[in-house]
């Protein structure tokens, strides 16, 4: 009888910390306050979640992160966490879009089958949300992309993905709860197909549900390959940038503002 492959799941890209090990049909988890306290918190919660689990790192078949889009520096933490460990235990890591952990996420929590696409809305601060949309597969378990990620203004991206997916009735996340102003407006306009807001987050247990299927066709990177995955231009210069636009500015090259 095969062993049953373990997965050691983090996710954190919002101000939540989330994290889960499974060995085939049994998990454990952990689901607290992240943000600026993630760094410091991760490591030792793995450690938690191995020992109540009687594992080693070294006993998993890989880890599973959420690898963006979301928080700068929460992306970075998963990341380089997932690297340094996955390097001291010769593991591969799959990374997973933040957005289909949140579709993953909701379609757990429906009370019937998903029999149509999830639009994906989460708060990207600054005013603006990040949105995607994916069809779920049934018959393999795994989700894929119909609608490319964008972070834009609550209306626009309200606008492009109920527009897109006007007969879905699903839109999944925080976003709507963030900017209902927008979000309704939206939605008034697709009265003929109701849609059913889910409020979801992207969680450990959701990346643990979609591991095996991943696992399976092959997504599993070498821990080098592990990238946060922006979809915003910057939003902060490096200080040789900074003083490339001062020492532009006293040249008269760039105009104030810039």
């Amino acid at each position: 009888m095969p062993h049953p492959l373990k997965f050691l799941a983090f996710e954190t890209s919002t101000d939540m910390m989330s994290v889960a090990l499974g060995v085939g049909d049994q998990t454990w988890h952990l689901h607290t306050q992240g943000g600026a306290n993630a760094s410091a918190q991760l490591i030792p919660s793995i450690h938690n979640l191995l020992a109540q689990a009687q594992l080693r790192l070294s006993d998993l078949s890989a880890l599973v992160i959420g690898h963006g889009p979301g928080s700068f520096t929460g992306l970075r933490t998963a990341c380089s966490v997932a690297q340094g460990l996955a390097m001291g235990a010769k593991l591969k890591v799959i990374p997973v879009d933040t957005l289909m952990a949140v579709a993953e996420d909701a379609r757990a929590s429906l009370s019937t089958a998903l029999t149509s696409q999830v639009s994906v809305v989460m708060d990207a601060r600054m005013g603006e949300v990040y949105g995607g949309a994916y069809a779920w597969h049934a018959d393999s378990t795994q989700w894929h992309a119909t609608v490319p990620l964008q972070v834009g203004p609550p209306a626009q991206v309200a606008q492009a993905l109920i527009t897109a997916h006007e007969v879905s009735g699903v839109l999944a996340g925080n976003g709507f709860e963030v900017y209902p102003d927008a979000f309704s407006e939206a939605l008034a306009k697709c009265s003929d197909t109701p849609v059913l807001c889910v409020p979801a987050v992207p969680h450990a247990l959701a990346l643990l549900r979609l591991a095996p299927a991943l696992w399976a066709a092959g997504k599993a990177v070498d821990p080098e390959g592990v990238q946060p995955l922006y979809i915003r231009d910057k939003v902060a210069q490096t200080t040789a940038e900074r003083e490339a636009i001062k020492a532009a500015k006293l040249a008269g090259l760039a105009p104030e503002g810039s």
